[in-house]
């Protein structure tokens, strides 16, 4: 009995021994509450380990689920970074916010703030505008219709009756018969010509630009019809189009006296070869291209001054011979054998307008293929009534 009694309490942890006088069931019962009581507390000791690990557990998820949620939401933000404390973009969003109050009025600085940006860096601050405004090229003509004269017509043609000569009086005398005198008259007439075109322009396009597209389509038009109808006042042949200035043969020239070089002394035989009335005109002034106009400017009289005057008031034109000066794109350069100038009275030019540039929207014809057609048409003639108030430069020996 002793020994079953040791072998319980040593499994129970318990080194008393009893005697053999002791009762054996006291210290059965006795040794069995001790192994349940040492039992009872190693599992409760073993439960709080478990709490401590678990809310230790449930605290440090939390803690990592707030900081991800902040990481996701900076991440989320326009222009996230957590350079919070870099002085260049803190003076970037400053001036982004200056630019957002004041727009085009934004201080100078502050633009140039925003365009340090670059795209291998992430792009620029701001996202692109697309601005209304279209980039064209210049579309150049010759201004003859501001200093001709300008009429319109309800018909197909002006014709005006011409006077081609005077009566011949003669001295007589006393009861002498006096002679007879004969006069003659002529006609000329303008014609009127057509110039026209359209232009297909898909419907997306007009609804999608708001109207801008069809703006543009319309400029378009008008600076094609504007350059067109000046190359014909100045050079065109009178078939299907107006009669030019530079190809009627009726106007007389001045020999330059060399094929190149312009010489100052013909510019004055060419301007008092008109007579008087003509060459003194309020329309008289001399036309010529840019090229021409930088060869004349380096001319020089007897004295060293140049033959060039400049504006000295505004409102005035520059001067050639004390005779305003005319640059017209459409005039012959300097060549042998080409008329580079001529001087007159511009308002003997006729200009007769039957239908101003009228433009036509057709959204109809081509609906089937998403297209408005957009006609335009132009109506007007032009020629040269007298002859005798023109005088061209001709650059050749003879």
């Amino acid at each position: 009995m002793r020994h079953v009694t040791q072998a319980l309490l040593a499994g129970a942890g318990i080194l008393e021994t009893k005697g053999d006088d002791d009762d054996p069931v006291a210290v059965v019962t006795k040794a069995l509450g001790d192994l349940t009581k040492s039992v009872g507390d190693q599992t409760k000791s073993l439960d709080d380990r478990l709490k401590a690990i678990e809310t230790k557990a449930a605290d440090d998820g939390k803690k990592l689920t707030d900081r991800l949620d902040k990481i996701e939401a900076k991440a989320k933000r326009p222009g996230g970074s957590d350079k919070q404390d870099d002085p260049d973009a803190e003076v970037v969003r400053k001036s982004f916010g200056t630019y957002l109050r004041l727009g085009n009025q934004t201080p100078v600085e502050d633009i140039k703030a925003l365009t340090v940006s670059s795209d291998p860096q992430a792009g620029y601050l701001a996202p692109a505008e697309m601005s209304t405004e279209f980039i064209k090229d210049l579309v150049e003509f010759s201004p003859i219709r501001s200093y001709a004269s300008v009429r319109t017509t309800g018909a197909t043609s002006v014709k005006y009756p011409k006077r081609t000569g005077i009566t011949n009086a003669q001295w007589e005398g006393e009861l002498e018969e006096s002679e007879e005198s004969d006069i003659s008259f002529g006609l000329t007439e303008v014609e009127i010509h057509k110039l026209t075109t359209f232009v297909d322009i898909s419907n997306e396009l007009l609804a999608d630009s708001a109207g801008q597209a069809e703006q543009e389509v319309r400029l378009a038009l008008a600076e094609d019809f504007g350059q067109k109808e000046a190359v014909a006042f100045v050079n065109g042949s009178g078939v299907k189009q107006p009669a030019g200035l530079m190809s009627d043969t009726g106007i007389l020239h001045t020999v330059n006296g060399h094929a190149t070089n312009l010489s100052a002394d013909k510019l004055i035989d060419l301007m008092y070869a008109l007579p008087a009335a003509y060459r003194n005109a309020s329309g008289a002034a001399w036309a010529l291209n840019g090229t021409t106009l930088a060869a004349v400017r380096k001319l020089k009289d007897g004295q060293n001054n140049y033959l060039w005057q400049p504006s000295y008031q505004v409102g005035q034109p520059e001067t050639i011979l004390g005779k305003p000066v005319i640059e017209m794109v459409d005039m012959p350069d300097i060549a042998d054998g080409a008329f580079p100038i001529i001087y007159g009275d511009f308002s003997a030019y006729r200009i007769v307008d039957r239908l101003a540039l009228s433009v036509l929207s057709d959204p109809y014809t081509q609906a089937r293929k998403g297209v408005t057609r957009i006609h335009a048409t132009r109506r007007t003639g032009g020629r040269v009534l007298q002859t005798a108030r023109f005088r061209k430069l001709k650059t050749a020996t003879s």
